[in-house]
């Protein structure tokens, strides 16, 4: 059983500081703060820590283009889909896969197994994300140090790595060890029986991806389904501290001193609030701010608030909620994403199953909000959410995980899986033309990369798509 590790965290921020890897995996300069000079266990607790900021970070990136956020200003590049630099993002991935590569090839030497299982499963989720954003990207030559201009890998091949990464994790994590991971893990503690689940949950999103490949296996996903998550309980997560909020609290309590970020796409809004679809859900009050006169209205990405009502009259992130608490914690995985999992793989071969695993993830979320047990009751008993099995549709299990994975990158992964075909789902107004009509299938490679390794940085275009959404 997980514990409340905000105690916890408090104590181990300065460990964050001491145990953070050198600038970039490109950085040859001479560095008195190198992993090689960190403990396993210093390295631990800032893994941990940075890799939840990671899945922030990429999903800060990605949340206009799903229409969870959108910009208050006209022509804003994040709702039009222009090529941004995402430099920084790019940094704060590689520097935690270089922590990684440190702490597993110190783990393995000592044979703490259950560190560097642990170790792999992170590596397997930093690469993912950084494979998910970018397609091809350097890994195999990016952690020796031996060059400043590593090749880039294919993305295909690296997905083969990220599961190669989970299954040696899995089997380490069921070995023998020297050293047990303790609070050092701001994740789980050190319950390896819960890193076993979470690798396996991970697995299981990073196959259900290859769905339109000819690697798909429904098979495969369902049986890491069956050794993932079992309830909320093993939600992987990380609670932030005192000294440091949650930054998507940061980010509704600059929304409220007039520093604008936050704001909610008319898309996310009017999913939830009866005018597309029949149902009212009671998690949109627990998720968004109303305006001043209590109303829900979103801003339409592209467009700005245009004509608002009164100046600022616009749903926003707001300060005190599940997402938006102080020391709310940044979901890396949950779940209820993996009971939406379940119901994709499942839908073609047991119907079901799937129908059951849908209202299971509605049901999870809802209980990880606080819903009320009558307002959930309710919902589930909605005409338009209850549809019984022969009635289920792929449309639903999106649009529901749609709104459990609220503000996580992993929904960016799913809306190029589904060709963005949400219900009323529309093109920002003012997109950017040089799309050609589609929409964004991938980020630009940040400018810093380009100035670095120019020459290895694959030519691409924002419409090129990674491997798995050919």
């Amino acid at each position: 059983m997980k514990l409340n590790y905000k105690i916890k965290a408090i104590l181990g921020a300065s460990l964050i500081l001491s145990a953070s890897a050198c600038e970039s995996f490109l950085d040859v300069n001479e560095n008195p703060n190198n992993p090689e000079d960190a403990p396993i266990s210093g390295l631990m607790t800032n893994i941990t820590y940075e890799t939840s900021l990671n899945v922030f970070r990429s999903g800060s990136a990605v949340s206009n283009y799903v229409q969870y956020l959108a910009s208050p200003n006209p022509d804003s590049g994040s709702d039009t889909m222009e090529a941004l630099d995402f430099s920084g993002t790019w940094f704060s991935l590689y520097n935690v896969m270089t922590d990684l590569n440190e702490m597993n090839k110190k783990a393995e030497e000592a044979g703490s197994l259950h560190y560097l299982g642990a170790g792999q499963v992170l590596m397997a989720l930093n690469l993912a994300m950084t494979v998910d954003l970018f397609g091809d990207v350097p890994f195999s030559e990016s952690f020796n140090f031996t060059t400043v201009t590593p090749a880039y890998d294919d993305d295909q091949v690296l997905y083969g790595n990220v599961i190669s990464l989970l299954d040696q994790g899995i089997a380490n994590l069921n070995g023998t060890t020297s050293i047990s991971i303790g609070d050092d893990d701001f994740i789980y503690g050190g319950d390896v029986a819960t890193w076993i689940k979470f690798a396996n949950t991970l697995k299981a999103r990073y196959l259900i991806h290859t769905k339109s490949t000819q690697s798909y296996s429904s098979a495969a996903v369902l049986s890491a389904v069956s050794a993932g998550f079992t309830s909320n309980a093993d939600n992987a997560e990380v609670l932030f501290f005192e000294q440091r909020f949650n930054p998507w609290a940061q980010v509704a309590i600059n929304n409220e001193n007039l520093l604008l970020g936050g704001w909610i796409s008319e898309q996310f809004v009017e999913a939830l609030d009866g005018t597309s679809y029949p149902a009212v859900d009671p998690r949109l009050p627990l998720m968004i701010g109303t305006t001043d006169d209590g109303e829900f209205i979103g801003t339409e990405n592209g467009a700005g608030r245009g004509d608002a009502p009164e100046q600022g009259a616009r749903s926003t992130l707001i300060p005190g909620q599940y997402y938006t608490s102080t020391l709310s914690p940044i979901l890396i995985a949950t779940y209820s994403e993996l009971k939406f999992i379940e119901a994709e793989a499942a839908f073609d071969t047991d119907k079901a199953r799937a129908y059951q695993a849908y209202l299971a993830g509605i049901s999870a979320h809802m209980d990880m909000l606080g819903v009320s047990a009558s307002d959930k009751a309710a919902y589930l008993a909605e005409p338009s959410v209850a549809v019984g099995a022969a009635g289920l549709t792929m449309d639903l299990i999106f649009k529901e995980k749609w709104v459990a994975l609220f503000l996580h990158p992993e929904t960016w992964n799913d809306a190029r899986r589904f060709d963005y075909a949400y219900k009323n789902f529309t093109p920002p107004a003012n997109v950017n033309p040089n799309l050609g009509g589609d929409l964004i299938r991938r980020l630009a490679y940040p400018d810093s990369e380009i100035s670095r390794n120019g020459a290895n940085v694959p030519s691409v275009t924002l419409t090129d798509r990674i491997w798995w959404n050919q």
